[in-house]
């Protein structure tokens, strides 16, 4: 029984690791996509900032015509509060 839940507990973080993995490239997949449709990605790329600047930034984007949802809105920050984080 005990190597049943050692198995289970295996599959169970590999899973996790797997879709965290595919999350933080369709972050990125579409942050690439939603904000070169505006301006160039080399812009937000050099920047640094709080996940709380992140966001009025992508709200601000928003607010100027971005076509992208609520649901995108915090794919796209938490993907550039974790690659562009002020230090």
């Amino acid at each position: 029984m005990r190597s049943f839940w050692s198995i289970a507990a295996c599959v169970f973080f590999f899973a996790v690791s797997f879709v965290c993995v595919a999350s933080a490239e369709e972050a990125q997949s579409l942050f690439e996509k939603k904000c070169s449709a505006c301006h160039g990605i080399d812009r937000p790329k050099s920047k640094a900032k709080t996940p709380a600047e992140w966001r009025s930034t992508v709200l601000r984007m928003k607010s100027n015509g971005a076509a992208i949802n609520d649901d995108q809105v915090r794919i796209i920050v938490e993907y550039l509060a974790k690659n562009y984080p002020k230090k």
